[in-house]
């Protein structure tokens, strides 16, 4: 059936409707939450991004670690925040799309409010750059002979690779952290054999101190072709992950929408780009809120098919 035309007043009201969407601005200082200690990859992006959102939005934005759980804690203290757009998460999937899986939260993906993705995932395995194994397979090879100790970040990470050492047959010891800030001198000071990098490892692969054995991701990194994933070597795990802006559950829509164009600014803004492909090698992914929504569940329901195996 053919639609009759616009009126003169619809017409207007149509193109008005993405200026009044954009009409919400912060009041007052912002806060960005980041669910992992600071030095590690995401909290460098996010403190980039903050600056970044500094000139969008023309608010001070502070940043405020709480790490703990892959973004549990985080995510677990930000269900109180007020729904004012004032505080907001620079956050990871992982703590929605795993951590409830593996361990007990009090929240869930309907508690929290989706406003975009910018940033894609680089999680590896890591070793020292002058350690006895340069691949997995030789990782392997040494931990059936020698008891091994591993530096987690996420309770993802950790779950995955104690079945691998089941699997396997080694004898590993678990070393918690609390990110990639804390990871880096326990590998660098050879208190553990291998560890796991949400991204600190484009720091130190460069310069030769660290080496990828393995990403844990679905699809090979951009950034290194030839290093496989933990699936390419017959593992059957994969942890995907995106970085994005979260939002407490009840943010009105125009609050939402505001953070979609600022989540479109950032990823025009040179320095978060610079920062983020560069200095981090993550690649800049964007998405809105309802494909960021629906890209949550889908790996989230992925998660729950593989864990149940």
């Amino acid at each position: 059936m053919k639609k009759p035309p616009l009126t003169s007043a619809a017409l207007c009201a149509l193109l008005a409707a993405p200026a009044l969407a954009d009409d919400w601005r912060p009041t007052q200082p912002m806060t960005m939450v980041i669910g992992f200690a600071a030095g590690g990859s995401t909290d460098i992006q996010g403190r980039v991004l903050a600056r970044t959102l500094e000139e969008h939005f023309g608010q001070p934005v502070n940043v405020v670690n709480q790490p703990g759980g892959g973004g549990a804690v985080a995510l677990t203290r930000f269900m109180n925040a007020e729904p004012d757009g004032h505080t907001f998460m620079f956050g990871v999937m992982l703590g929605l799309t795993f951590s409830p899986i593996v361990t007990e939260v009090e929240y869930e993906i309907d508690d929290f409010r989706y406003a975009a993705t910018l940033v894609g995932g680089q999680f590896g395995v890591i070793a020292a750059g002058d350690a006895p194994y340069q691949t997995f397979e030789e990782l392997i090879e040494y931990g059936r002979e020698n008891p091994m100790s591993y530096a987690q970040q996420l309770p993802m990470d950790q779950a995955i690779m104690m079945r691998i050492a089941e699997q396997e047959g080694l004898d590993l010891a678990i070393a918690p952290t609390g990110g990639g800030g804390g990871v880096a001198p326990l590998l660098l000071g050879g208190e553990v054999d291998f560890a796991f990098s949400g991204g600190i490892h484009s720091q130190y692969v460069p310069t030769g101190d660290m080496n990828l054995l393995a990403f844990f991701t679905r699809e090979r990194s951009p950034f290194y072709p030839d290093v496989p994933t933990l699936m390419d070597l017959g593992y059957p795990y994969a942890m995907d992950d995106y970085r994005g802006f979260f939002l407490p559950g009840g943010t009105p829509d125009e609050i939402v929408q505001a953070f979609e164009n600022a989540a479109r600014f950032a990823i025009e803004h040179e320095p978060f780009v610079q920062t983020t492909v560069e200095n981090t090698q993550h690649p800049i992914v964007f998405m809105d809120g309802a494909e960021t929504e629906a890209t949550l569940r889908e790996i989230r329901a992925a998660n729950e098919a593989l864990m149940a195996n």
